[in-house]
């Protein structure tokens, strides 16, 4: 994993006994690798690689720091610019509504989602809007039995769903499941923007696959055209076995 290659890179300065100029552009140069290696924008990774060396050798340390901690809080500084602070999670009566692609993990998404608000004490309604996937409602309704969430969806189309179960929820956090495609579309446009005007959520999370690299900029791009995003979640970033909250990135 990127986080994993980054702190090797990091260790690998923190356990030098002297750190000098040298030192610097080599821990620049294996920085680069790593984020390239995996599939960051070559524009970004020598952005950044500019400011750190910038910084690093050129901005003035506190008199606290050695050049070795001066460093070492400037490279984290700028990859948190980079790839942007923690999500934390609210933790209060909302709404949330997932979109995505074919094939990204909306539905188990959800589930995760679900189980971390009802080990958080509230109550979670899961409605089952994607009408264009075989069996997707009937995988969501599975999963809401497992973690201990209400379900709810109906034969008619995703708005009319979505309308129908804002009218009977009386849980603190509901989260619709909507349809993807193979590829983003008018249709899809459409409907995401019918549902979006009729459960008017707090948050829209995009779930792509963690390993689409630079594709998930265009798809962010895409559907916050459409609807704003406040989030994307990335899945398969690690095992499925558990349903623990996944990666969730704020823009």
């Amino acid at each position: 994993m990127l986080g994993e290659k980054l702190r090797e890179v990091i260790a690998k300065l923190t356990g030098k006994a002297y750190v000098d100029e040298a030192a610097v552009k080599t821990l620049i140069k294996d920085l680069q690798k790593v984020l390239l290696a995996s599939d960051v924008n070559v524009k970004l990774v020598f952005e950044l690689s500019k400011r750190i060396e910038e910084r690093a050798l050129r901005s003035e340390k506190k008199a606290a720091l050695t050049l070795k901690e001066h460093v070492v809080k400037v490279v984290y500084e700028e990859l948190v610019k980079l790839m942007g602070d923690s999500y934390a999670p609210r933790i209060d009566k909302h709404k949330i509504l997932l979109c995505g692609l074919y094939g990204s993990g909306k539905t188990t998404t959800a589930a995760k989602l679900a189980k971390f608000y009802k080990n958080r004490g509230l109550s979670v309604l899961l409605v089952g809007a994607d009408v264009d996937r075989p069996a997707a409602q009937e995988q969501l309704k599975q999963l809401a039995e497992k973690v201990g969430a209400r379900f709810y969806t109906a034969k008619a189309d995703a708005p009319t769903i979505v309308r129908e179960a804002l009218k009977e929820a009386k849980e603190d956090v509901i989260i619709v499941d909507s349809a993807g495609r193979n590829a983003f579309d008018d249709e899809l446009a459409a409907e995401l923007k019918a549902i979006y005007e009729v459960l008017k959520p707090e948050e829209v999370f995009l779930v792509i696959t963690g390993d689409i690299g630079q594709v998930a900029g265009k798809q962010a791009a895409e559907f916050n055209s459409i609807v704003p995003i406040s989030g994307v979640i990335a899945t398969r970033t690690v095992s499925y076995t558990h349903l623990t909250l996944p990666t969730i990135y704020s823009v």
